[in-house]
Formats: C-alpha cells, structure tokens, sequence
C-alpha cells in the first residue's frame, strides 16, 4: 500500500522516446515496452518507471525534456482545491477509466509535480535498490514562498537540519524527501523537482552516461547530477 502524500513514481517527458529509451535501457539495465501510447521501464520483471513522448502542444512551446514525481493523494480534487487556494496553478487534471485521476500541479514558484488517486501505479521508489528510483527533492531559490503550500495540500512537516537542507516529513514522521534552497546562479532559473536514482559504482555509472550522450553537471560527496542525451532531462545517481 502506498502511504497519501508521499512521492512514489516518476517518469519521463521526451520528445523523441526513440533516442531516450536506448540511453536508459544501457545506463540502468532497464527494458521498456509500450501500451497504448506510454512506456513503461521494467527492471527484470520489476516496474521501475515510465516513458511518453511530449504532447505536441509542449514541443511548441519548447518545454524540455524532464523527469517528473508523481505524488500519492487519497483524494485528487481535494488536493487540487487546496493548491488553488494556497497559490498553486492546475496545468491539467483528468480520469482514465480504469486507470485513475491524474493532475499536473505548480507550485507558487512554479516547480510541477503530479498527484495521482488510485490504484493501478505501483510504489517504484525504494530504499537501496540499484537501477530504481530511491529519492525526491525539490530545488527552489526561496523556500519561504512554498513551504505554506507543501503544508497545506499534504500535511507535511518541514525541518531545516544542521546542513542546511530542509527535510520532509509526512504526517506520521517518516522521512520521504528534501528541499534545498538554491540561488539561481547556480541551479538556472527554474523550479523543478529532481528525482536520484541508485546505482552499483559511480565511476562505471558515469563512463556509461557519458558514453551515451550524457553530461555531467555537478559531483557531489555521495552523488553526481547528469543530463541524459536530449541535454535537458537531468537526474542524480547515487551509490547504493
């Protein structure tokens, strides 16, 4: 059972799954097979993640590539209500029948996320497993404009720790993602949330990225930031 209000899915937008899908089949092992007009990643027989290709409509307006986190809710227009009211704007909202309700959301500095209700996405994210998701986390330049926001549709608690990062805690004190307050010079101009997915060896991981058309951005102690092959859809790995 996936707890309300915990991110539990990602996946990806791009505008050519042709090109995406051979970069993350070799960096992470993954095999993707398609339904309907959606991809979805399988570790061995594990579902780790999804693939679709940018609506045209985007592809006008030039969005990037981008992965996503999806966000576990028990009642989807109950959350969307609370987040018009606290500042946020519903990029789109809709139900598939036997699939469930899906809305985009942006924050009041304009980070998305999407919130699902029901029961057909499994929890992809886990612990310490190679090749799958294992974190979220949220980079803005001034946490104080979301940190009402994330609250109030979610009930989460929000805790700045001894290094400066801010710490997510879901309403029974479980631990279940960041946010880090990054200037703009550093980080580019946008909000985004940022998905990390756990790897075997940093060194073997990173010649594979780069082999493929992938750039790294950052090195950090633990984890390194990369952009796939589109150089625009970007993610951390993290030795697990």
């Amino acid at each position: 059972m996936i707890i309300p209000n915990n991110p539990f899915f990602a996946d990806i937008s791009t505008y050519s799954p042709k090109k995406s899908i051979p970069f993350y089949e070799r960096v992470f092992r993954w095999k993707y097979y398609k339904k309907n007009n959606y991809y979805l990643a399988f570790l061995a027989d594990i579902e780790v993640s999804g693939l679709y290709e940018t609506p045209e409509k985007f592809k006008q307006m030039r969005m990037p590539h981008f992965w996503m986190t999806y966000i576990k809710v028990a009642n989807l227009n109950t959350t969307i209500d609370k987040a018009k009211q606290l500042g946020g704007i519903i990029e789109l909202s809709y139900e598939m029948i036997g699939f469930g309700k899906v809305a985009l959301i942006r924050d009041p500095q304009g980070a998305g996320f999407t919130i699902y209700e029901g029961d057909q996405l499994k929890n992809n994210r886990t612990k310490n497993t190679k090749n799958t998701l294992i974190w979220n986390e949220l980079h803005v330049s001034d946490i104080t404009k979301i940190i009402p926001f994330y609250q109030g549709i979610f009930n989460w608690e929000i805790e700045k720790n001894q290094n400066e990062v801010y710490e997510v805690l879901n309403n029974k004190g479980e631990y279940i993602a960041d946010i880090l307050e990054i200037q703009n010079q550093y980080k580019g101009k946008y909000e985004y949330w940022v998905c990390t997915f756990g790897i075997e060896n940093l060194a073997t991981s990173k010649k594979l990225i780069l082999e493929n058309g992938g750039n790294l951005i950052s090195k950090e102690n633990n984890r390194m930031l990369f952009t796939d092959n589109s150089n625009e859809a970007f993610f951390y790995i993290k030795e697990v």
